[in-house]
């Protein structure tokens, strides 16, 4: 009798097929939560990343402290200086230097002057004459009373804040004729750089009065003399306040200094040719004199009397 298999309850068939399919599903979500960790990343997705072993930089990367450097074609021009000026087409460029052995500098020449302002020795200017009525002599410079007349009024420009005073001129007409004169003045705008205002006595070793305006030439002189220089105080000089003049000096002079217990003061000079020290700064003490030429004249004794003219045994060379 042929025998037949039995078959397995439906319950047990259910149960078999669900734990087959709670199997499957927590095998999909394991595969899942693999699939989407950070570090799960597929290794032909990290490959893609990576440059390849010859291809990297050998650069640091820029840190966050750190602003990665712009390539040169990427560097902005600078801007110039607001303390130079731009440069422009025609602005020339600067000269190469030599290339042969440096020279040493040149040598000054005797008659040199490096203090000299606007009147150089060595020079010859020109302009017009004219002439006034010089009195005394005495005129912005404030030496007082001329032993002679032969004294000029130096124009405004070349007058320079008394620079010019005590300076010996060398005046020259066209026809020839010359005279020495002493600068004591000045003539005001609108007489012009060049120009001379001669005393009448002056003018007419050049011409005559009736000619009133002549051309000129002239030039700065370092006279012969047997005086030395003079000093003088201004009124109401004291300890407390001072003004200083020097007369007499055969060459133009360029400073006058007080001695101070730090050594030498320069004091300002006035338009009307006396040295100021507004607060008594060096005044009754040694004084230091120095011409257009650099020569300095050391005076000492020299006490504070008001308006009293003060000899004294130096004076500067002739040049």
């Amino acid at each position: 009798m042929a025998s037949h298999s039995r078959r397995r309850p439906l319950r047990e068939r259910r149960t078999a097929l669900v734990l087959a399919v709670a199997v499957a599903a927590v095998g999909v979500l394991l595969s899942l939560v693999m699939a989407l960790r950070p570090d799960s990343e597929p290794n032909a997705v990290r490959a893609a990343a990576e440059p390849a072993a010859g291809n990297r930089s050998s650069a640091p990367a820029a840190t966050p402290d750190q602003k990665a450097e712009p390539s040169p074609k990427q560097k902005p021009k600078p801007k110039p200086s607001k303390a130079s000026p731009t440069p422009t087409a025609t602005t020339p460029s600067a000269r190469p230097s030599p290339t042969g052995a440096p020279r040493s500098a040149p040598r000054p020449a005797s008659g040199t002057a490096p203090l000299a302002g606007r009147i150089q020795p060595q020079a010859t200017y020109k302009g017009v004459a004219t002439h006034y009525d010089a009195a005394d002599g005495d005129g912005a410079c404030l030496y007082g009373p001329s032993p002679d007349l032969m004294v000029a009024a130096m124009n405004h420009t070349d007058y320079e804040t008394s620079k010019a005073c005590g300076a010996h001129i060398l005046v020259r007409a066209a026809n020839g004729a010359s005279v020495t004169v002493r600068i004591t003045n000045e003539c005001p705008l609108p007489c012009a750089p060049g120009q001379l205002d001669l005393s009448k006595e002056a003018f007419a070793k050049l011409a005559g009065l009736s000619a009133g305006r002549i051309p000129i030439t002239w030039s700065l002189l370092s006279p012969s003399t047997s005086d030395t220089v003079s000093i003088r105080y201004k009124t109401g000089s004291s300890r407390h306040w001072c003004g200083v003049q020097a007369l007499g000096h055969r060459n133009p002079l360029a400073r006058l200094e007080v001695r101070t217990g730090s050594g030498w003061s320069r004091l300002t000079r006035t338009e009307y040719n006396y040295f100021l020290s507004p607060g008594g700064t060096g005044c009754g003490g040694a004084l230091r004199l120095t011409d257009i030429y650099g020569e300095q004249l050391t005076v000492d004794g020299i006490t504070i009397r008001p308006d009293a003219v003060q000899p004294t045994r130096v004076q500067f060379a002739r040049r």
